[in-house]
């Protein structure tokens, strides 16, 4: 057992006798934190910094799966939620603040005409698709990116098990910036496909003229052009990828950053599709819990009214600049690289013979972990960052590049390492 993560470790040992993995997340669970180096639960969260049960402090750059844009407990959401508590959570009948939330939405998102709420990025995702489907009258998908864990897209990957093989045969993966393999499918399928649905911008930038090129693909043959924003909407720019990249869908869907952490996400998109959700079954009992669109409320408000997006944008430039200099310097650039935007920017692992990936990023995380940072190999950026907080996140990296570089170089990997190494895993994107 690990001195300094001992009750963490303590609590996952009682946690996986109830629930499966010791998580409601599989993202959060035991399969992405190598056993014995890792933390396994965090006590609070404020700003940019967690601490864990045995009392350690993070500058925490996962910040709930991207969920956090403002920070863990920004007082302008918590003030709005508290007020909200005053006046009930769940009502019989709806409360204003519905309409409220999607009135701003639609004043913030290029697309939005109509908005209808969920509580999870696949409740919206797999509401677009219906929605497409019902408008379209046909069943087929086209996807390209990971779209939750619902059976219409987690059966057209490797994570299947329980899915009916007649579900997961209507959805078809695409390479993003390649339009030719995204046209294969309209051509096998012809005249089928309901829906194209894809996460405009995740580790790569698209190339020019691709999303553009999906866009005129999906009209082309009479799908929905659908984006998935649970990661970029309220993160590249207010009104999303869609405004960043100056591309406007039929249809997108919104969570994570929507409401800074509280559970909510949303179906917004061209009034006379969305008119459809008047038919098209998509409800919830908690659909119109009100504190989560306060938390939403508030959030929207405070990105129109302070520089949130340009401060993260500020932020995510240094540690890509930051972190580029480093990986140059230590002359790591055959183990690590570089990627997206900065205000969701991945640090890539490369296999490196004899070692894959997953050892090396093994190796990174116990190093990262043990000096004070969360990470997983994204850097979700919040408002919260501050300049100290990115100082901090390039010391460390100083320090661990070259650990990497000479466990992977000398191949002692192995003998480094304080755990088992991590085991490859579903790739979601």
């Amino acid at each position: 057992m690990s001195e300094r993560y001992r009750c963490s470790e303590d609590m996952l040992a009682r946690a996986v006798r109830t629930i499966p993995l010791g998580t409601q997340t599989f993202s959060k669970s035991k399969t992405q934190f190598p056993f014995g180096v890792s933390p396994y639960f965090l006590s609070k969260g404020l700003g940019s910094h967690v601490w864990d049960v045995d009392g350690n402090e993070y500058i925490d750059f996962i910040m709930g799966l991207a969920a956090l844009t403002l920070g863990y407990n920004d007082p302008d959401v918590t003030e709005a939620v508290r007020a909200q508590l005053d006046d009930g959570v769940i009502l019989s009948l709806p409360h204003p603040i519905e309409f409220q939330t999607a009135e701003k939405i639609v004043e913030m998102v290029p697309c939005a005409e109509m908005v209808r709420f969920g509580k999870n990025g696949s409740d919206a995702t797999a509401g677009a698709v219906r929605l497409a489907r019902a408008y379209t009258g046909r069943d087929h998908v086209a996807v390209c990116g990971y779209h939750g864990w619902q059976d219409w897209f987690i059966g057209s990957t490797p994570r299947n098990l329980g899915v009916p093989q007649s579900t997961s045969e209507l959805t078809h993966a695409f390479i993003y910036n390649d339009l030719d393999s995204l046209n294969a499918i309209f051509n096998q399928w012809k005249d089928q496909l309901a829906a194209v649905i894809m996460e405009p911008m995740n580790v790569v930038d698209p190339a020019p003229g691709f999303l553009e090129g999906v866009q005129e693909l999906a009209k082309k043959n009479g799908a929905v052009f659908i984006f998935d924003e649970t990661v970029t909407g309220f993160r590249l720019a207010n009104g999303g990828a869609q405004e960043y990249l100056g591309v406007t869908p039929d249809l997108a869907t919104y969570g994570k950053g929507l409401a800074n952490g509280f559970p909510i996400s949303a179906v917004v998109g061209r009034a006379d599709i969305m008119r459809l959700m008047e038919e098209v079954f998509f409800s919830f009992t908690f659909g119109g819990e009100t504190l989560s669109l306060a938390a939403s409320l508030a959030t929207m408000n405070k990105l129109q009214r302070q520089p949130v997006i340009q401060t993260m944008k500020q932020q995510g430039h240094r540690i890509l600049h930051g972190a580029q200099a480093l990986i140059d310097h230590h002359g790591i650039n055959h183990i690590l690289s570089l990627s997206g935007d900065p205000a969701w920017s991945f640090l890539l692992i490369k296999d490196v013979e004899p070692y894959s990936q997953w050892e090396i990023k093994t190796l990174f995380l116990q190093e990262m972990f043990a000096r004070g940072i969360l990470i997983l190999g994204s850097h979700n950026i919040s408002y919260s960052h501050s300049d100290t907080d990115v100082d901090r996140l390039l010391a460390v990296y100083d320090e661990v590049f070259p650990i990497l570089k000479e466990a992977v170089d000398d191949r002692m990997l192995e003998q480094s390492l304080r755990c088992s190494p991590l085991k490859p895993l579903f790739k979601i994107r």
